[in-house]
């Protein structure tokens, strides 16, 4: 089943797609995030989820903790670089190896409050780092890496290497900044944003699968490289 609505203040700020198993707690968000102006689409099966996010891609979604169906959106050619947040839409909190898997399935943000105030903060928080921005350039080259920003492509010695959203936007603050040491909170928020509820951990899962992506040798990387204790850097 799909119900949609519409934003009760003047002007949409962008749409967003729920898709939670509880109707509920759907419908206490839908009028939290209505009030602040976003136009809410319910879905409560995967297939419904699937299609509206074809029909018309959101500004973001908000799922409960769904793997299969966090993998599906995230495979649909559009879908490639929406936020999807995941909460935990049941009672029993999520664990923290849980939390991890979700991140590597390239969820945003793993969310276990049902707090609707807390959600609308979070969501905002994301939105406002996707509104465009003036580009200095098309593109970034550092030693045999090269980012196109308007193809969203990235190939390393000539060869297109296959980045999630992710892993793009973690090698593109390295390569805005070559030889500059980043610590790990400093790439997380640069990334997912200033108070997101994020381990260290899941950048070091990131960093290890870019590494493998385009290092000669990822056991023993030469361009991105560990300053223990602190975090990482690019060498130029």
């Amino acid at each position: 089943m799909m119900t949609t609505s519409s934003p009760t203040s003047a002007g949409a700020k962008g749409s967003i797609l729920i898709f939670l198993q509880s109707g509920s707690f759907a419908q206490l968000l839908k009028k939290a995030f209505e009030t602040s102006g976003y136009h809410i689409t319910i879905v409560t099966t995967e297939h419904d989820a699937v299609t509206t996010a074809k029909a018309s891609p959101p500004a973001l979604i908000l799922m409960g903790r769904q793997p299969r169906t966090a993998t599906t959106l995230r495979s649909l050619p559009l879908m490639s670089r929406v936020p999807i947040v995941a909460v935990e839409d049941g009672h029993v909190p999520c664990t923290e190896e849980e939390c991890i898997q979700d991140y590597d399935r390239d969820v945003d943000l793993v969310v276990c409050s049902q707090s609707p105030r807390e959600l609308l903060a979070r969501v905002r928080a994301i939105l406002r780092r996707r509104e465009p921005r003036a580009e200095s350039g098309t593109y970034y080259r550092v030693g045999k890496i090269h980012m196109d920003l308007d193809r969203h492509e990235v190939t390393v010695n000539g060869r297109l290497v296959e980045l999630t959203p992710k892993e793009f936007q973690i090698l593109r603050q390295f390569l805005e900044s070559p030889n500059q040491l980043f610590s790990r909170q400093e790439m997380l928020n640069k990334v997912w944003g200033e108070g997101y509820a994020l381990e260290e951990h899941a950048l070091d899962v990131h960093i290890h699968s870019l590494r493998q992506k385009i290092e000669l040798q990822p056991a023993h990387p030469k361009m991105i490289v560990t300053v223990r204790g602190i975090g990482y850097k690019l060498r130029d």
